[in-house]
């Protein structure tokens, strides 16, 4: 596959083109990725009031057997995606699994500290603490650069 970037001022818009002789698994996936990551809200219910949230305001995504909330700065919010689909629809930047019932938005995180048995405990900006299990710690440091220097 051949890649070619094309930067110019007189461009008005970004342009994605894909040149392919047949539809491939990969290219279906640059396409999913390309036209998923684009989420500019999510729809959140507090009561009977339906709320639209803007991802950058979610401090994490939280489950609780099948409820999954959105907790912000203004509270709690039922919202109807699942974790799963969530996690596919956020941008990889900003958001990350923590645990099995939890995805965090890295911009909301304060700091971390070693834990028990191997995991890390993660404070939020709001003081809210949440447990990275063992499973997602690896990606969590890798993510934040944490191994510099087994890099150099």
């Amino acid at each position: 596959m051949r890649v070619i970037l094309n930067i110019d001022r007189r461009h008005e818009e970004t342009t994605v083109t894909i040149q392919c002789k047949e539809m491939t698994d990969s290219i279906q996936e640059i396409l999913n990725y390309l036209n998923e990551r684009n989420i500019e809200f999510i729809v959140g219910k507090s009561g009977d009031k339906q709320h639209i949230l803007k991802p950058n305001d979610i401090h994490y995504f939280q489950s609780d057997g099948d409820t999954v909330l959105a907790i912000t700065a203004e509270g709690k919010f039922k919202v109807k995606e699942k974790l799963y689909e969530l996690e596919r629809l956020l941008p990889t930047n900003r958001f990350i699994r923590l645990s099995k019932s939890v995805i965090a938005n890295l911009h909301e995180l304060s700091h971390f500290e070693a834990s028990f048995n191997g995991t890390l405990c993660v404070y939020f900006k709001s003081g809210v603490k949440e447990y990275i299990s063992r499973h997602y710690v690896s990606k969590i440091k890798e993510i934040l650069r944490m191994n510099r220097r087994k890099n150099k």
